[in-house]
């Protein structure tokens, strides 16, 4: 059975509940402190963390005395404006106490559809974690409409983990797990430790949960589950009301861990071996030996470019003998790659006229 212990990679989820009193609409400072002190813990072990937080508009909307009940896109959309400010002060404080520094990200469902911005949203990501920074993600609710909106942190926190190349996705919530109907109103409802699949079943099983201040059900965590495990990440339900949830999880607290089969590498191979190639990159001999060792394709290895791509689209990677070694998402367009092919990486801001990025394609977004 999976284990926090086991992380490398750990994607927490933060509802709003667990970090704004649904009373006074305060933030409970004394509970995000003792997260604070969980992730302190597990960065000095070595593991990367990345927190998906809810809470700016409930935040926001009691420091603008709006009523109580549904509000609408304009009142959301200021609420949050106003509680980011304050939920990302407040981690900062938290975390910088503790000796991390902490990086705010804001996205839109766009931001994972799109390719290209997939690309970047993934490279800033990685980028900060090897920095030494925690992200704390939210959805952009000063900006986004339904059309362009995830419409709940579950599903953001499981998108997080893919883009990120999470092995580990822990949704905190006000429910210790997955249980075979609402525990609430069900005292026979079972309780599941692990679940290998999500079946039929298992989704008829499924209830939405009541909470004054958060959006979640448990339809929304199974639809995060789906994803984190299609992407090798094991997701986990906790209860996280408890002052320390993750050292909690930790010494044993009751959650269900949803497993997954193979690792997040391995999946994402798997997915981008699987696409429709749009162009052709032939590349040298060093650059195929790199290649087969592990490296990135740059583009003084590149001798010729083939086809009309876009950034983030799948290219052929042929050697010199035109066989074809493998598939990549290029970090160039078309006109771009073909501009900079050959040339060192000192050089390709020169020729482009802006700063680029060192590889064509990273190594981790091939598939041989």
């Amino acid at each position: 059975m999976a284990a926090l212990t086991d992380a490398k990679r750990l994607v927490v989820k933060i509802g709003s509940a667990l970090l704004v009193d649904r009373d006074t609409g305060d933030l409970r400072a004394e509970w995000l402190n003792g997260l604070a002190e969980d992730v302190a813990r597990l960065r000095r072990r070595g593991t990367d963390v990345l927190l998906v937080s809810s809470g700016s508009i409930a935040l926001g909307r009691g420091t603008l005395g709006l009523p109580p009940g549904t509000l609408t896109l304009e009142q959301s959309q200021a609420a949050a404006a106003v509680g980011q400010i304050r939920l990302a002060g407040a981690y900062d404080a938290a975390l910088a106490a503790r000796g991390l520094i902490s990086a705010q990200v804001l996205l839109t469902l766009e931001d994972s559809i799109d390719r290209r911005r997939y690309l970047n949203t993934r490279a800033t990501l990685e980028q900060l974690v090897r920095l030494g920074a925690v992200p704390i993600v939210n959805e952009n609710d000063t900006v986004a409409t339904d059309e362009i909106r995830y419409g709940d942190n579950d599903r953001l926190a499981a998108q997080v983990a893919v883009t990120a190349g999470a092995d580990q996705l822990i949704l905190l919530s006000d429910i210790d797990g997955f249980y075979s109907g609402n525990p609430s109103q069900d005292s026979n409802a079972r309780h599941f430790d692990t679940i290998d699949a999500i079946t039929p079943e298992i989704e008829a099983m499924a209830g939405d949960a009541e909470s004054g201040l958060s959006k979640g059900g448990m339809k929304t965590k199974l639809m995060a589950a789906k994803t984190a495990m299609a992407a090798g990440c094991d997701m986990a339900i906790a209860n996280g009301f408890v002052l320390q949830p993750l050292a909690a999880i930790e010494g044993g607290a009751r959650t269900t861990w949803f497993t997954a089969q193979g690792t997040p590498q391995q999946r994402r191979k798997a997915w981008i071996g699987g696409m429709k190639a749009r162009g052709r990159l032939h590349v040298d001999a060093g650059a195929a030996q790199a290649m087969a060792q592990g490296s990135s394709l740059l583009p003084a290895g590149v001798t010729g470019v083939e086809g009309d791509f876009g950034r983030g689209d799948p290219v052929e990677i042929s050697g010199p003998d035109g066989a074809r070694l493998g598939l990549g998402l290029t970090r160039y367009d078309a006109q771009e790659a073909a501009s900079v092919r050959g040339l060192r990486s000192d050089a390709i801001a020169a020729v482009l006229g802006y700063p680029a990025r060192a590889a064509l394609i990273h190594r981790d977004d091939m598939a041989f």
